[in-house]
């Protein structure tokens, strides 16, 4: 009596009637609902970002906008105080050379009556020539107009030959800085004499009718 060796079957995937081995393998997975919501997910976030980049553009435009405002008030600020600066300079040298005219005067009138010799001479010439670097000017002639604003009148009289007041002596020059007068020219001053004019009018006025020939006889 012959012996079977009992054999195992091979287990094999229940596989429908008619189907093929294609149809034995998984099928892919179909995609997730997350899946198909990620574009609309990522427009939300590009959304937020240029909310985002929007407030910072306009934090930034403001904070510029404050700097500038900043820079401009300072720099103002730094005009105020040079421009404060000179002018606190410019007076200390005004009222300093203001003390110091008397002793220009009496330097003055020591040049005029030939005293200014010796070492005064070079002392005086040291301070005059210091007193012009700090800016000091002298003014004040014979001969030219009267001018109130420059001109302190200390003496008036009238001549035939001036045609308007004129200073006709320095009693005492004056002294500016830059343009600012510390001490007006006091002056002698004359005025055309009354009726000079008239006379000059009319002579001018005869001297031309002679030139044309007279008058017109009728």
């Amino acid at each position: 009596m012959t012996e079977e060796t009992p054999g195992f079957d091979e287990q094999q995937p229940d596989v429908p009637s008619g189907a093929t081995s294609d149809d034995a393998e998984p099928k892919a997975a179909s995609s997730s609902p997350e899946e198909k919501a990620a574009p609309a997910g990522d427009t939300g976030q590009d959304a937020g970002l240029v909310a985002q980049l929007d407030q910072v553009r306009t934090a930034l435009g403001e904070r510029t906008a404050d700097l500038q405002r900043l820079q401009a008030e300072y720099q103002n600020y730094r005009r105020r105080v040079e421009r404060d600066r000179i002018a606190v300079k410019e007076i200390a040298i005004a009222n300093l050379l203001t003390e110091l005219l008397p002793v220009l005067d009496d330097i003055g009138r020591a040049r005029e009556h030939g005293e200014l010799v010796g070492g005064f001479k070079s002392v005086a010439e040291s301070l005059e020539s210091t007193a012009a670097k700090m800016g000091l000017q002298q003014f004040g002639k014979e001969g030219e107009p009267f001018d109130p604003t420059i001109h302190e009148a200390l003496m008036h009289s009238y001549a035939p030959d001036v045609t308007e007041t004129t200073c006709v002596a320095i009693l005492q020059p004056g002294y500016r800085i830059g343009e600012r007068t510390i001490r007006p020219a006091r002056v002698a001053v004359a005025e055309p004499q009354p009726g000079a004019q008239t006379v000059k009018a009319d002579e001018s006025a005869e001297a031309d009718d002679k030139e044309s020939g007279g008058p017109d006889e009728g």
